[in-house]
């Protein structure tokens, strides 16, 4: 059972922001506090809208919520309004799908950092570290 009445739900959800996030913010700093530099964030007209790319390496960085992106670990699933919450979520996922074969099939290498990554983010910047050796010692 949901905490908040509907109408305060959809208030809080209509205020979720798709760039710029709290989540964003905190890593990219995080990664250039490890000396990861070299990316550019929301970059133009790319399938999926990255939320920051390396375009030597080819490499794209979406950083997702488990919620709204359906993290296959912690995805709690609404107990109210399940129908529309269960349809937006699923939409989410497979748009995240298309989009990163689009992006594979144009010779990108896709990342993705979880909002759980957050809470030990040394293995998600260490990935990004040896993805970019890897794509630039080609």
């Amino acid at each position: 059972m949901d905490h908040v009445s509907p109408e305060r739900r959809s208030e809080i959800m209509r205020a979720v922001k798709s760039r710029g996030t709290s989540l964003e913010r905190r890593f990219f700093q995080l990664m250039r506090e490890a000396g990861i530099a070299g990316f550019e964030t929301h970059p133009e007209r790319m399938p999926g809208n990255p939320d920051a790319i390396f375009k030597e390496a080819k490499i794209a960085l979406f950083i997702d919520s488990c919620f709204w992106h359906g993290c296959p670990k912690h995805l709690r699933r609404p107990s109210s309004n399940q129908e529309y919450w269960n349809a937006k979520i699923d939409r989410n996922m497979r748009r995240d799908r298309r989009n990163r074969a689009a992006l594979r099939r144009k010779g990108w290498s896709v990342l993705r950092v979880w909002e759980h990554d957050m809470r030990k983010p040394t293995a998600a910047l260490n990935r990004i570290r040896r993805k970019l050796e890897e794509r630039l010692t080609k």
